[in-house]
């Protein structure tokens, strides 16, 4: 059997007697808590200040004349202000590091009866991080009981992974927070699902900036809200979302739109603006397509992330603004700082959480759900309820997840799709003329971009006479990986898609290493692609 070491605090209050003679008609947590018929103290630690200790000793002979059992030791510990979170802390942290606890031994609980709320909660944090490597003991008053002085005493073990329920309500509020990132569309795509799963980590954890990359359409800009109304509905802002389009951010407005400017700042301000930077303190600040942004704009931004502020266009004077950035851009950025387009001290400070966000086309399993969830929005949106017919609805299916469906406009070309179809849909029901029709329109949209003959892409990046003494099965097989590659932002996407079968049957995949072995057999490599599908 293990012997009980408690340690608690004098209660100056709640121990302490007016008149000896009536001590034991009254209530004392320290006296009670040694009272307890199923529980034998064997060791109380008494923590006490210089004021209490002639009460900590009077409450220590009350202890031996009812439980014998039990060894008081006081300690003296000093509180300047026991309301004070840090000194309160720093002190209990320090008596714990020098006290020698054996576990084996013994079982050790913390008395969080007495003491201020601010003691309470830093015994609460010293157990939870195991720094007191033990559970709490709550003593109460027992009404019921004629001897008043015993009260009533209650264990609460801080070790959450034995409280299934409440395990089980951190995991729906996890699950909650993912189904609200993915709009509630029932996604199926593992990446995607594990990405969705680590944003909304960062999202609630972290206020660092995030980058957001992928091709046109994948879904930034909307991700990006998401994660600004999980973090609004976690009450963890106070402002608001400013979206921006850094490609529209052109010329001299560029850096009067981020970071404001004074009245009178250049010719045409005749008012002062705040400035997108302002305008997002103590919320969000979406910058899209950041790529895009100038190098003058980007020293200024870096410093506005680091430090908090920033001049106005004119002014003399900083601003503050405690914004969080989300970034989104569709361009490697490494290969535009290779080109001296973008800081590489920015990049540093923005690629703290970077996630590249898939292609449609690399999400086929998804694809069903989306046209749901873009059916309903355009029945929200429209107040007209439209549905397929089941056979409209397998024949668009089985297009929109075939080879042939190029989906160039990732969600965006989805979102059209279903928008044209409903549009044109007779008494609310899309019908497989209907879903013809715009399979015909969508292929008019794509095969432009894919209708080069394989020796006519090669020659976009090899010299005739290199094509020349290539087989013509050589010719088909590299012309179809380049004219893959065409669509994709990065090595790996496009090796997902040119693998899409052989890497499910590997122990370890590497799309990447795989598609740069294939294209060096030719004096290829990616830059050399990525550089002229721009």
């Amino acid at each position: 059997m293990k012997d009980t070491v408690v340690v608690s605090l004098i209660g100056t209050q709640l121990d302490y007697v007016g008149k000896r003679s009536d001590r034991w008609a009254k209530w004392r947590p320290n006296v009670s808590l040694c009272s307890q018929d199923d529980l034998i103290v064997n060791q109380l630690h008494m923590l006490h200040d210089n004021h209490s200790h002639r009460l900590a000793n009077n409450v220590a002979v009350d202890i031996e004349s009812i439980s014998p059992e039990t060894n008081v030791k006081l300690h003296q510990l000093n509180f300047s202000d026991p309301w004070d979170f840090e000194e309160v802390y720093a002190k209990l942290f320090d008596w714990c590091q020098h006290y020698t606890f054996d576990t084996d031994k013994n079982d050790y609980l913390f008395h969080i009866t007495t003491g201020t709320h601010v003691v309470q909660i830093c015994s609460y944090l010293l157990t939870e991080s195991r720094h007191f490597p033990g559970r709490l003991i709550q003593t109460s008053p027992d009404h019921n009981n004629n001897n008043k002085s015993i009260g009533r005493i209650q264990v609460i073990d801080l070790d959450l992974s034995k409280y299934d329920q409440l395990a089980t309500r951190f995991d729906v509020e996890h699950q909650q927070g993912k189904e609200f990132l993915k709009g509630g569309i029932e996604t199926k795509n593992v990446f995607f699902n594990q990405l969705i799963t680590q944003i909304e980590k960062v999202a609630i954890r972290s206020h660092d900036p995030m980058l957001l990359t992928g091709p046109t359409g994948a879904g930034k800009s909307q991700l990006a809200t998401r994660i600004f109304q999980l973090k609004k509905k976690r009450s963890m802002l106070k402002g608001t979302l400013v979206s921006v389009n850094c490609a529209t951010l052109k010329g001299e407005n560029a850096m009067a739109a981020l970071f404001g400017h004074t009245k009178g700042a250049f010719t045409g301000a005749q008012q002062a603006r705040d400035g997108f930077l302002l305008t997002a303190h103590d919320g969000v600040l979406f910058l899209d397509e950041i790529g895009e942004l100038g190098l003058e704009e980007q020293a200024m931004l870096l410093h506005a992330i680091e430090n908090k502020t920033f001049h106005p266009v004119g002014s003399d004077t900083p601003i503050q603004s405690n914004f969080q950035l989300i970034a989104g851009t569709n361009r490697n950025l490494k290969q535009e700082i290779a080109k001296g387009h973008f800081r590489a001290d920015l990049f540093a400070r923005i690629n703290l959480w970077t996630y590249e966000l898939p292609a449609l086309k690399d999400r086929k399993e998804d694809i069903p759900a989306n046209i749901d969830y873009e059916v309903d929005l355009y029945a929200k949106k429209m107040g007209r309820r439209v549905q397929f017919n089941k056979e409209a609805k397998s024949t668009f299916i089985n297009f929109a997840t075939s080879n042939e469906a190029l989906w160039t406009g990732n969600f965006r070309d989805l979102s059209s799709a279903i928008t044209r179809l409903c549009t044109l849909a007779d008494s609310s029901r899309i019908t497989v003329e209907d879903v013809n029709d715009e399979i015909k329109r969508l292929k008019q949209a794509w095969y432009p971009y894919n209708q080069q003959s394989s020796s006519n892409v090669l020659l976009h990046y090899l010299e005739k006479t290199q094509v020349d003494i290539l087989d013509d099965f050589d010719i088909n097989q590299l012309g179809y990986v380049l004219t893959i590659c065409q669509q994709h932002n990065s090595m790996a996407s496009a090796g997902r898609e040119l693998f899409n079968v052989s890497r499910t049957l590997k122990s370890q995949i590497n799309d990447s290493s795989r598609l740069q072995k294939y294209l060096s057999k030719f004096g290829l490599k990616w830059s050399d692609i990525s550089s002229k599908s721009k």
